[in-house]
């Protein structure tokens, strides 16, 4: 018997804890319905002085999906969602469902050939999104796509206090060539869809994820995979209708997703929301909302531990905290916890594993490896085996490093429309997740390196080619090459390392707001090193390991 068959991280759950979940519900639409069913008057998102209740948040969603089946969207096809942290995703997405669609998240901060290329792959029929993002990236997109009705809806409806750090000078605009949400939810107000019943496998949202050898790739979250992590997030942290949940993850984001959305429509509990994340703007809304729960990336945590505007007490209530997405370094969760009493647990999971694969217990606290300091990611949460096999796919014993394999009810099918793909991250059905780490004697894993050559900025993934290429547009360019760096703040930055064309000039200045230009904010390379010849192989290859640490 292996150590792994032995599962001796069961020691570390809390009491009452499942080891193996059945969350008694095959459909997100399902668990929602229970949830309206036991607390009809429970508020289950909260925006400024705006409060949704689950009854009501049911209607809106019912609403929505009347008005996307009448205007010739149908079973099956997807819905993108181009939207801030605002009630309108929650509604967009409960609606997509109603209406027996499939949602497809997509990143607020992507711009023209990003947007492009998510609503091409998804063959996207329809597209929520903000009317700010209308006007200034869609609008020039959508005719080129498959999209046939476009919502469009303003992060100042839902609520009737318009804060400065939220929103700045942000505006509505008038006369836009699309269906008004805000409309549409009064239009066919009292109206309800169809019933609907996904099979578990059912796609309920594609999640886009980059990879290192192509564009970015579609990971289909079944309806289960989004019910098992839901339910995950409660058993494991203890969460009850009691808490309230803060939204500061992305809610396109694998995290959002589940660790904010699903849990608030599993609970049911507040999600409260405040379009972006602004320290003080969090801190004022901790203390005022009583918030006692979140997860987000360490980033979230550094910028409020270093803002002056934050004091202590705004967070006294706050004592459920999770971070996950990018390495936490001890001094950081030493700092915070020090700072304002809460402890930052590690959690660590994939886009492909619809949020956590592994979490540090509640009342634990994660030991930390004494090779490089680094902090546990934690032990595999409910119905989870994690592995740590050799370049041949055979387990190692505790102790050796090698790719972390992870099994379980949240791992997605596969990626969509790409087979090939799928089959070489996805044999058997056991993600191969890239990451190279390693499990102690007892049962705690640690991350230890990348097999890959991705860059993880601040919980973001980002594809050094895709910023290769948008640098290779730049008429001065002649080579470019992209790696991670340390950075304090994202854990890593985006490096490039660039050659000019003979007779051309270009600061590094000017190179960076090339980038900052046409790719979403934590893609552009924050440095810029000009040479006269970058490193290369015998056959010519650009090397990037030569330009690491450099």
């Amino acid at each position: 018997m292996s150590i792994y068959d032995e599962r001796p991280w069961l020691a570390h759950y809390d009491p009452g804890v499942p080891a193996d979940l059945d969350p008694g519900f095959t459909d997100v639409l399902q668990m929602f319905a229970d949830s309206v069913a036991r607390a009809p008057h429970a508020e289950v998102l909260r925006y400024f002085d705006g409060r949704i209740s689950a009854a009501e948040l049911d209607r809106l969603a019912d609403a929505f999906a009347c008005a996307l089946l009448d205007n010739g969207i149908r079973a099956g096809d997807r819905v993108g969602l181009y939207l801030q942290n605002v009630p309108q995703f929650v509604i967009a997405i409960l609606g997509t469902w109603k209406a027996g669609c499939v949602a497809v998240a997509i990143n607020p901060m992507n711009k023209h050939r990003e947007l492009a290329g998510l609503l091409h792959d998804s063959g996207a029929s329809a597209l929520v999104c903000l009317e700010t993002l209308y006007r200034d990236v869609a609008a020039e997109v959508l005719p080129e796509t498959d999209v046939r009705w476009t919502v469009t809806t303003s992060e100042l409806d839902h609520q009737s206090r318009d804060d400065p750090r939220a929103f700045g000078a942000v505006r509505r605009i008038p006369g836009l060539p699309t269906a008004d949400m805000a409309r549409l939810l009064e239009e066919y107000r009292g109206r309800r869809p169809p019933p609907v019943r996904f099979a578990p496998d059912d796609v309920a949202v594609l999640t886009y994820t980059s990879g290192t050898t192509g564009p970015p790739k579609g990971a289909m979250n079944t309806h289960r995979n989004v019910v098992v992590n839901a339910h995950v997030y409660r058993d494991w942290i203890g969460l009850d209708g009691g808490d309230v949940i803060l939204g500061v993850a992305p809610l396109f984001h694998i995290t959002g997703l589940i660790g904010h959305i699903g849990l608030s429509l599993l609970l049911p509990a507040p999600l409260v929301l405040t379009h972006r994340f602004h320290p003080g703007l969090t801190a004022e809304t901790v203390r005022e909302h009583g918030v006692t729960f979140t997860v987000g990336a360490i980033t979230v945590f550094i910028a409020l531990l270093n803002d002056p505007e934050v004091r202590a007490q705004d967070l006294a209530g706050l004592r459920k905290v999770y971070s996950g997405g990018a390495p936490i370094p001890p001094s950081t969760a030493d700092a915070f916890e020090q700072h304002f009493g809460a402890y930052i647990h590690n959690t660590y999971g994939l886009t492909e594993t619809s949020s956590p694969a592994t979490d540090v217990p509640l009342r634990a606290r994660a030991p930390v490896d004494p090779a490089s300091g680094a902090l546990s990611v934690g032990v595999p949460v409910c119905s989870t085996v994690m592995r740590v096999v050799d370049e041949r796919g055979a387990d190692l014993p505790a102790g050796r490093i090698g790719e972390i394999v992870v099994q379980g009810p949240q791992v997605v099918p596969g990626y969509w429309n790409k087979p090939e793909e799928t089959a070489a991250a996805l044999p058997g059905g056991a993600l191969r997740t890239g990451d190279v780490g390693y499990m102690d004697e007892s049962g705690w894993f640690y991350l230890v390196d990348r097999k890959k050559d991705q860059i993880n900025a601040g919980g973001y993934k980002v594809w050094p080619r895709e910023v290769e290429d948008v640098l290779y547009e730049h008429p001065a360019v002649r080579e470019a090459a992209v790696v991670g760096v340390a950075d304090d703040y994202r854990g890593e930055t985006v490096q490039a390392f660039v050659s000019l064309r003979p007779g051309r000039t270009a600061s590094a200045e000017e190179l960076i707001e090339f980038c900052r230009g046409r790719m979403a904010a934590y893609k552009y390379p924050r440095l810029v090193e000009i040479r006269d010849e970058l490193p290369k192989t015998l056959t010519g290859k650009l090397l990037r390991r030569a330009l690491r640490g450099t």
